[in-house]
């Protein structure tokens, strides 16, 4: 259908610009973590506020007052469960995933790729856009909680103590065991 009414027209352009300042005014007071990139829940609460949004412009059957709660509910949820993982090591181990050691001086770690299901391919992806060109001189390649590859090269390594937190493949360590960073 190409058209339906003025008055549809007019709600989505008020209830929009509304609904636009009140997540606007929700993400200045829930902080610059509610969309975070850090974890899984994060991108999830990106999307579910982006698809609220959407609802409130596009349903007549959501009101605005309905969907600014959401938007509210929402941030606050994010609020608290980046509160819990961040204070208690077992509500972070609850709440995500641990980064997993992917490549480890040099060295493919097979078993991790199948585990965490990328290719080798991928890595070599993640490499190259690091700027290094020689999975030899690759240090340390990471899978991240929010799906990112951290490389670490050779000349970057120093002391390994940011992989402190990083799962090596075959162990399962309990929260603040370090695994990769003891070479």
């Amino acid at each position: 259908m190409w058209f339906d009414s003025w008055s549809a027209l007019v709600r989505v352009l008020a209830v929009g610009s509304a609904a636009y300042v009140a997540l606007v005014v929700v993400l200045r007071v829930s902080g610059k973590r509610t969309l975070a990139k850090l974890n899984a829940f994060d991108l999830v609460v990106t999307v579910a506020l982006g698809s609220t949004l959407a609802t409130i412009l596009l349903s007549a059957d959501v009101s605005w007052s309905e969907g600014v709660v959401a938007l509210a509910l929402l941030a606050g949820l994010q609020y608290l469960a980046a509160f819990v993982s961040s204070r208690w090591p077992r509500g972070r181990t609850v709440l995500t995933a641990r980064p997993t050691l992917l490549v480890e001086h040099g060295t493919v770690l097979a078993s991790a790729l199948r585990q965490q299901r990328v290719s080798p391919a991928e890595v070599r992806q993640a490499v190259r856009a690091s700027g290094a060109g020689d999975l030899g001189r690759v240090a340390a390649v990471v899978l991240e909680t929010d799906g990112s590859m951290s490389v670490v090269t050779g000349d970057r390594y120093g002391d390994g103590s940011a992989l402190d937190d990083v799962t090596h493949p075959g162990q399962r360590p309990g929260p603040g065991t370090s695994t990769a960073g003891e070479h």
